[in-house]
């Protein structure tokens, strides 16, 4: 039986929907206010998930109505938030049953499954909160921004630290001339591409399947195969398996990378893009490994095109380039911004500073990246950081991913036409064969 509240709220989302369209409104306000609740749906219920649907629910204007995940053991943690909402294993089920019921997802689960569930839920007219990196693929990320614009809705990347002090000082210090205009970047993380599985290879022997998994579901658009064994892939190892993860650039590029994307403005496609690694074979990523950009310039750069330079597993920048003052240290990881007048140098997660005598950098507040999320879910007006933007850094990202497969080799990259001009062999590897039944259409 349908309530007249349900009729009423349809009717609702029908008006403003054509009121938004109409009047050309850059995003649309699934029958929201200001004064009403944003009805929320949690996929990919542990781990990081648990984290982001605790901190979007923590919005005193969300209610979660459903929560899904394909372990169904993987969900203890967020029941008791909603002890009412339903659980669900498969997200399609959960959008067809509850239709109008939900306004807005987020989707934290394995990389390989952002893309298939985030498009469906956009196509749906949900507003969608995607973990990062938006997406497993290079095609698979330019979709992501294709459907966002299509649909309308509102969007955001899980890149929470976007929204930090840390990164929002370090924007706001390189747009206001700090160290001048910027002449390159280098970018360091020490995540190895691989290792949190202890395997190189598939396993030989299948370990015992809990009964709680649905590995169908778990598999989504990689190629099926067994499950392995605990923490072979499931839970939280898959980052290291290239069906499923992306790789130590996948889990910490659209980080460190942000501020850089954010404080230049860069919305050019990567002219090219080069990998310098110690090996890998056709299962997981390499241990080590430096990445080299050539990225479009911007107001904010020294010359026409800007190179950035990544690195991982343990590979860092020298201290000739950083030229650090006296008492001054790299960090463990992080961003150092080479200038013209000087060098700022980002760690990851905390405040930036300058090898300029005299120079300090006052502090930008921090914003509440997941209530921003759902102000604007509510208001219809886009944060900073959606698909569009999101899209964009992820592309680049996995196309450190493809560069990895043609190690020494600089792979001239046409953003437009989504190909490489110099090796055609590459380019199948910015996109993936779909399993059959999980297919993703081009938008």
């Amino acid at each position: 039986m349908t309530s007249n509240s349900d009729t009423t709220r349809r009717d609702f989302l029908k008006t403003s929907v054509a009121a938004a369209s109409a009047f050309a409104a850059p995003a649309i306000v699934r029958g929201q206010n200001l004064n009403s609740q944003l009805q929320f749906a949690g996929i990919g219920t542990d781990g990081k998930g648990y984290s982001d649907i605790k901190l979007i629910a923590s919005h005193d204007k969300v209610k979660c109505v459903a929560f899904c995940d394909v372990d169904l053991s993987r969900t203890a943690k967020v029941k008791p938030l909603a002890p009412e909402a339903p659980v669900y294993q498969d997200y399609k089920k959960m959008l067809d049953e509850l239709g109008d019921k939900i306004d807005a997802v987020s989707v934290s689960t394995p990389d390989h499954t952002h893309a298939i569930i985030s498009i469906d839920a956009m196509q749906r007219g949900k507003h969608v909160y995607c973990q990062k990196p938006l997406t497993r693929t290079v095609w698979e990320a330019r979709q992501m921004r294709l459907q966002a614009k299509k649909s309308g809705v509102i969007t955001r990347m899980g890149n929470q630290i976007h929204s930090h002090s840390a990164y929002r000082t370090a924007a706001k210090a390189i747009q206001d001339g700090t160290i001048g205009k910027v002449k390159a970047i280098h970018s360091w993380v020490g995540t190895t591409g691989h290792g949190r599985s202890g395997l190189l290879d598939r396993p030989a022997k299948n370990g015992a399947m809990p009964k709680s998994l649905d590995w169908n579901l778990w598999i989504s658009v990689a190629p099926m195969r067994p499950y392995g064994g605990n923490r072979v892939y499931h839970p939280f190892t898959w980052r290291d398996w290239q069906d499923f993860g992306s790789g130590a650039i996948g889990d910490f590029g659209c980080h460190l990378l942000d501020p850089v994307y954010t404080a230049l403005k860069i919305t050019g496609d990567p002219l090219s893009v080069r990998s310098e690694h110690t090996g890998m074979n056709d299962e997981v990523w390499p241990a080590q490994e430096t990445i080299q950009y050539v990225i479009p310039g911007t107001q904010y750069t020294a010359s026409r095109s800007l190179p950035i330079t990544w690195y991982d597993g343990g590979r860092r920048p020298s201290n000739g380039i950083a030229k650090l003052l006296p008492g001054q240290s790299l960090p463990g990881g992080g961003s150092i911004f080479v200038g013209e007048k000087g060098n700022m140098i980002l760690p990851h997660y905390s405040q930036p500073f300058v090898n300029i005598e005299g120079v300090k950098i006052e502090p930008v507040e921090s914003l509440d990246h997941y209530h921003g999320w759902v102000d604007g879910c509510l208001s219809g007006k886009q944060p900073s950081d959606g698909f569009e933007y999101g899209g964009h850094l992820t592309e680049a990202v996995q196309l450190g991913n493809v560069a990895a497969f043609f190690p020494g080799e600089t792979l001239e990259f046409d953003g437009k036409a989504l190909k490489f001009t110099n090796n055609s062999a590459a380019n199948k590897y910015l996109t993936r064969d779909y399993r059959t039944g999980f297919e993703i259409a081009s938008i």
